[in-house]
């Protein structure tokens, strides 16, 4: 090339460059901070619960939200990865299992529970998470719901309502409001909605919540407060459906009508909401909405809430039915209760100090046998 058009070289970086020789032999290893202490391991990263999987949802799903909101908050409960199961069934949110970089099962439909109850009875020191859907937990997997929670696993279940059948291209769901038109009900559903907190609670759940996609801050916080409970801990979670069910809980997620919308559930605060100006006060059994601002009634008035009050949780999980009341979000129910593995367990060893260690040869040779030639 001609000398104008050769590339240039910093300084000192020509073809006859010498490496300069350290001037006090061969250069040390740096010795890392701390009086020359090795430096401290550092804590696992959202980066180490994220797997190599392409996520396969719809773009503008909220199940990338609750996906990056788990991963985010798993370094923080300070648990061991190799310790972390996740159990899913079938439906869209199934796919969790393979975007988190832990154990993981994808399972068939509304049978998660089952495979979770198996998996903590043989192994109480995993911990377990059921990733489901409003028609994998409430339709073909009900019987399994209720009753992993009356016996109190130990595990958190994250119930994702879209209030559709999104898989399966838009058909109503349990959850689907009355008069929802779909593909498989193109006058509208005649079917009136399962809701799935009462759900819960009927069945003896022993931490019931409810948050929404949209607000990461509060899905964090209530995660959080599910993991570190006990038992079995039923966390739903409001997923918006941009294909099938656009803007299905926007009143209750977006700006312009949130306050207006939705009641916090604080324990021990009052229940009030638009920004301060209205509260649910309680006529009786019966909750109704009153108006701050008038002069007939004051924060006084308002139900303190009492997340251990499994009669408060019930008139709470009701109000959903009332479009003039707002929705409640956060704790509705929390009872630290013995778990079900936990007495598998003690009853396992009462039983081995009585009777000693079983042997399986021997019980299998016990009373008649046949030998086949």
């Amino acid at each position: 090339m001609p000398e104008s058009r050769k590339p240039t070289l910093p300084p000192g970086f020509g073809a006859a460059r010498k490496r300069p020789k350290a001037p006090f032999g061969p250069r040390k290893a740096k010795l890392p901070a701390g009086n020359g202490r090795p430096a401290k391991k550092p804590g696992l990263t959202r980066k180490d619960f994220t797997s190599d999987q392409d996520v396969r949802w719809c773009p503008g799903c909220g199940d990338y939200a609750i996906l990056a909101t788990v991963q985010r908050l798993m370094p923080q409960l300070g648990v061991k990865r190799e310790e972390v199961v996740f159990i899913s069934g079938i439906g869209c949110s199934s796919r969790f299992p393979y975007y988190m970089d832990t154990y993981g099962v994808h399972s068939i439909h509304g049978r998660a529970p089952t495979i979770a109850t198996g998996l903590k009875a043989s192994r109480p020191e995993l911990d377990i998470w059921i990733v489901t859907g409003d028609g994998d937990a409430l339709s073909i997997g009900g019987n399994h719901l209720i009753h992993i929670l009356r016996r109190n696993i130990g595990c958190q279940i994250l119930l994702f309502n879209n209030q559709i059948y999104g898989l399966t291209k838009g058909q109503f769901s349990p959850t689907s409001e009355l008069g929802k038109v779909t593909m498989s009900s193109p006058y509208g559903s005649a079917s009136p909605p399962f809701n799935p907190i009462s759900v819960a609670l009927g069945a003896g759940g022993s931490f019931v919540a409810r948050t929404a996609d949209r607000d990461t801050k509060h899905l964090a916080t209530i995660l959080k407060r599910a993991h570190a409970h006990a038992g079995s801990a039923m966390v739903e979670i409001y997923q918006n459906c941009n294909i099938y069910n656009d803007g299905a809980f926007f009143e209750f997620t977006e700006k312009a009508t949130k306050a207006q919308r939705t009641v916090l559930l604080e324990h021990g605060k009052p229940m009030v909401y638009d920004n301060g100006n209205r509260a649910i006060r309680l006529d009786g059994f019966r909750p109704e909405a009153v108006d701050l601002t008038s002069g007939a009634w004051s924060v006084s008035d308002a139900i303190i809430y009492d997340e251990t009050s499994l009669e408060l949780a019930g008139i709470a999980s009701r109000m959903f039915l009332s479009p003039d009341m707002p929705r409640p979000f956060g704790v509705f129910y929390c009872n630290e209760r013995e778990t079900y593995e936990s007495r598998l367990h003690a009853q396992l060893q009462h039983v081995t100090r009585l009777r000693g260690k079983g042997d399986l040869d021997a019980l299998l040779g016990t009373g008649d046998t046949w030998e086949v030639a």
